[in-house]
């Protein structure tokens, strides 16, 4: 029978229609999984698939801040040994801001590739691949200096682009693909925790004491080999996830294998049956492209909620309070070469709250986090947009804008900064899953380019009054989550599947929805 509700489904069948086979779904249920705690298997794999994953990202976004006096010395020096001249002001400006934001070009492809590499080659073949990318990079950032040739900084930062815009797409799916349903959103925060690892760590190395020096730019841009050759060292000695395997391989040998390693013996039997289950509602279904979800009319909402929460991420404001800290630490008495340590301290702080997510994810649940999150950020919103219009009233009132920083970025950790890509990996099934990573990963990778091209403008036009703008996205961003996203803590996907389509009746029922909204839902 279970075939059957698969079919209807996969047709698109109207909501009466479902009805028949809705009662079908209460006796998919499984009872609460036993697992509380990872096994030892599970977490080494999932820190296998983190160091040459989202680790990349969150790292070579943040290594490339140290160095900035020194590479655009090294263009200034190769340009004038070149043509005889000094380089211009605009023409160094071009050079370096091309050199940064390449950076996200390359996510942006890397992105756009990651679902039908991690299809064809499987999650952990996509993964191993990736690192070439990475390799490469670090090859031709660490030529550029004895060749005079600051061209491959530029091809250089884009093959980093490509590694992590494949690695934030392709690594959650691993980690959402092994992890039990008990523990599936504790081992996702894994993501979240290399992102903010890699950034810290980025900080930390490019420090003056460490690799932060003018002349150790090369080696410090060239670093970013050195995750890639850890995870090419250990990841293969994990097995594939058991979901490709059974689902997309229909290799039901290897898919009990892998359960049994990650999960042991005698505790893998009911996540089998979970994807036995899908599966049996997967037949004659094949991985879809992105463009196959947009004509899914069932799958309206779950695409809607990808947009907001992926464009939001961008938009919330995370951005700016990076932008206005070294000037809130400055209004703080902190002394400029003092700075950078204090900028180390947000980076801790990010990663300390990641870590602490991943602890309470699976008793507070997702809605509770990121509704949270997003509602102590509109509140931090207004407290540092009075702090900054009032800085110079009192001597104190420095240190607010300070907290509120702080408080900011640990509002982002526990809420969307974690729980993003969590309900990325649980809105859809096996065979939107892949696809579905590739539209946030393009969403999200457009909006970083975005945000950084038009950053500056709302900066300098609205000055502190900019987090009044990110003050209403904070709050929509959170009415619209809970109204419209359902909690899934424990559930098998088919079963959060099915409330987004229940929500979908429910809220047609009642007549709740706008033209807009009732047009993205049909």
């Amino acid at each position: 029978m279970l075939k059957y509700f698969g079919r209807v489904s996969k047709m698109g069948k109207d909501n009466e229609e479902l009805k028949e086979y809705q009662p079908l779904l209460k006796d998919f249920k499984e009872p609460v999984q036993q697992i509380k705690v990872p096994s030892k298997s599970l977490l080494l794999a999932v820190w296998a698939a983190g160091i040459g994953g989202t680790f990349q990202y969150g790292y070579n976004i943040s290594i490339i801040n140290a160095p900035t006096k020194s590479v655009q010395n090294f263009i200034n020096q190769t340009w004038t040994e070149r043509y005889n001249t000094e380089i211009s002001t605009q023409m160094l400006t071009l050079l370096w801001s091309t050199i940064v934001s390449i950076f996200t070009l390359g996510g942006l492809v890397g992105a756009s590739v990651g679902g039908t590499l991690a299809i064809r080659f499987g999650r952990k073949g996509t993964l191993l691949f990736n690192n070439t990318f990475a390799l490469l990079a670090a090859f031709f950032m660490g030529l550029s200096y004895p060749s005079s040739t600051f061209e491959l900084l530029i091809i250089g930062r884009f093959l980093t682009g490509v590694n992590a815009g494949i690695a934030i797409c392709v690594q959650p799916l691993y980690i959402g693909e092994i992890a039990p349903r008990a523990l599936r959103g504790a081992m996702s925060m894994g993501t979240s925790i290399f992102i903010t690892g890699g950034i810290l760590t980025g900080q930390v190395i490019g420090l003056k004491e460490l690799l932060g020096k003018e002349e150790y730019w090369p080696i410090l841009l060239s670093t970013t080999c050195i995750p890639a050759v850890l995870q090419l060292l250990i990841l293969p000695w994990f097995p594939e996830s058991p979901r490709y395997l059974l689902i997309d391989r229909g290799d039901d040998v290897a898919c009990t294998k892998a359960l049994a390693w990650f999960h042991g013996p005698d505790k893998y039997h009911g996540e089998k049956e979970d994807i036995e289950r899908e599966r049996d509602c997967a037949i004659g279904i094949k991985p879809k492209k992105p463009w196959h979800l947009f004509k899914d009319s069932s799958l309206r909402w779950q695409l809607l909620t990808l947009f907001v929460i992926h464009t939001s991420q961008q938009l919330n404001g995370i951005n700016a309070i990076y932008f206005y800290a070294d000037y809130v630490f400055t209004q703080a008495g902190i002394p400029a070469d003092k700075i950078p340590y204090a900028t180390v301290g947000t980076g801790a702080c990010e990663c300390i709250t990641a870590l602490t997510c991943g602890l309470l994810i699976e008793s507070l649940g997702r809605r509770a986090l990121i509704i949270g999150g997003y509602s102590l950020m509109s509140l931090c919103c207004v407290c540092f947009t009075v702090a900054l219009t009032f800085q110079e009233s009192s001597t104190w009132v420095p240190y607010l804008s300070m907290t509120c920083v702080f408080a900011f970025i640990l509002s982002f950790g526990l809420g969307p900064g974690g729980v993003t890509n969590i309900l990325t990996t649980e809105m859809f099934t096996q065979t939107d899953r892949p696809a579905a990573y590739m539209i946030s990963g393009s969403i999200n990778w457009t909006s970083f380019f975005l945000i950084g091209m038009i950053f500056p403008f709302i900066v300098n036009g609205l000055k502190q009054y900019c987090f009044l703008v990110f003050l209403v996205i904070c709050f929509l961003v959170a009415t619209y989550i809970f109204f419209v996203v359902p909690e899934t803590k424990n559930k098998t996907f088919l079963e959060i599947q099915s409330e987004f389509r229940s929500r979908k009746k429910l809220i047609a029922a009642n007549g709740t929805e706008g033209p807009l909204l009732s047009t993205l839902a049909m």
